[in-house]
């Protein structure tokens, strides 16, 4: 019996780590598609942002569902709506390409919506049940971690494609697109005829049931509520640097970080590797995570964020680096050359190396001790991604009138407030309460 069910957990956990890559595939997607509708609409970078937003709004809307749905049809079933629920979404995106002007962009803002609550449910899932086959603790977050491998591995390529696909942004069209349009739609059906003869079984750890008493909620507790900020601004932080940078090296103009050639390809190129080095620090933490605690982590890499940040503000376009970039990609050929980028540029991308431990250090340090709240919990901080909405948005309303660099304003201040966090913020100091 101890081995058929040490069996389900490893494909449960398995199945989780395949998600988790499903997610950031979905996600990533925005930002540098929206290259294209920032060229279409006058260079604006609040609109380039929007189908971003639209993404991230979806959480506001269904995180607390999706936490409910937990509970009642439980991981599996939940999954498998979020899973069909993505497919929907990215056929509309690409039906948008179809339709020509405002009409089509509106399309495409419903299709990134819809995308949304598929990634909010997928990521409803994927959380709670990894810490919780993990057993909670440093081993939960280790789990998490590793999954967050793969989130950064689709994280990758997905901006890297794209940014070679579109080539010379003022002629691209959603059309150029396509080919990742059909890979995700191919993804997603694959994975929902894959899972749905993955036999996995609810984690027994943190399960309620209709006889279950719950003599407070989530809210009750402090370091769960400043948990939802911490991962409000965090998802801002973590989409906000990598997606105003592509707006600040495919912009061609004097405000932009200089390019002229392929400049959205290279900033799509420039962007991955920030994504690759988030899977590079995930992976790596992974193996001492469960011997180092989630706030030691955190403390360490927010300052060391912060340090970054100030200094790409700082050195702007004043020193120039080479980097080597995908310049162009197809299914056949990939092409990588060195190309000469502002430093900022540099010292942006490093911050993956500080972003890659913070989801799953907060999510372990905000649901710690949660115990039968852990499900609900779970999608009340879902809603707070919403951040990865909001605070980018704000970023490049920024950048639109007082320059590109000078918004990065934005997500110092959201790193600040994470080290904050991890210092004081997230003591258990409601232990009293029965869970």
């Amino acid at each position: 019996m101890d081995s058929k069910k040490q069996n389900g957990s490893i494909i449960a956990i398995i199945t989780m780590m395949f998600l988790y890559a499903m997610i950031s595939f979905v996600t990533n997607l925005a930002a540098p598609v929206g290259v294209i509708w920032k060229g279409a609409f006058d260079g604006s970078n609040t609109v380039g942002m929007l189908g971003n937003m639209m993404n991230f709004l979806a959480y506001l809307f269904m995180g607390i569902p999706a936490g409910k749905l937990l509970t009642r049809i439980g991981y599996k079933k939940t999954a498998l709506a979020g899973i069909g629920t993505g497919f929907v979404g990215v056929l509309i995106q690409f039906i948008s390409g179809s339709i020509s002007g405002t009409p089509g962009f509106v399309v495409y803002l419903l299709g990134a919506f819809i995308s949304g609550f598929c990634v909010c449910m997928l990521n409803t899932v994927v959380n709670p049940m990894l810490n919780l086959l993990g057993g909670g603790g440093n081993r939960g977050n280790q789990l998490n971690l590793i999954g967050g491998t793969l989130n950064s591995l689709a994280g990758t390529l997905t901006p890297l494609f794209v940014g070679a696909l579109i080539g010379d942004a003022s002629k691209a069209s959603f059309s150029d697109v396509n080919p990742v349009m059909y890979i995700a739609m191919a993804v997603f059906a694959a994975a929902f005829v894959v899972l749905m003869f993955v036999p996995i079984q609810d984690p027994e750890m943190g399960k309620t049931g209709a006889d279950t008493v719950f003599e407070h909620s989530a809210w009750s507790f402090r370091h769960f509520v400043l948990g939802t900020i911490a991962i409000f601004v965090y998802v801002g932080v973590e989409v906000g640097i990598p997606g105003t940078m592509i707006f600040y090296l495919s912009d061609t103009t004097e405000a932009g970080g200089g390019l002229t050639d392929n400049a959205a390809a290279i900033a799509g190129s420039v962007a991955a590797a920030y994504w690759l080095l988030m899977l590079v620090g995930r992976f790596g933490s992974s193996f001492f995570a469960s011997k180092v605690s989630s706030k030691t982590m955190m403390t360490v890499t927010t300052i060391t964020a912060m340090t970054l940040i100030v200094l790409a503000m700082l050195l702007g376009k004043s020193t120039q680096v080479s980097m080597p970039v995908v310049t162009r990609a197809s299914f056949e050929m990939v092409t990588v050359e060195m190309v000469t980028v502002p430093v900022a540029a540099l010292l942006l991308v490093l911050c993956g190396l500080c972003t890659s431990i913070m989801w799953a250090s907060i999510f372990n340090l905000a649901t710690e001790g949660l115990g039968k709240y852990t499900a609900a919990a779970s999608g009340i901080f879902m809603m707070m991604v919403v951040g990865g909405g909001v605070l980018p948005l704000i970023q490049n309303f920024i950048a639109d009138h007082a320059g590109y660099l000078t918004s990065y304003i934005v997500p110092l201040a959201g790193v600040a407030y994470m080290c904050y966090y991890a210092l004081i913020g997230s003591k258990n100091v409601n232990k009293d309460i029965p869970v």
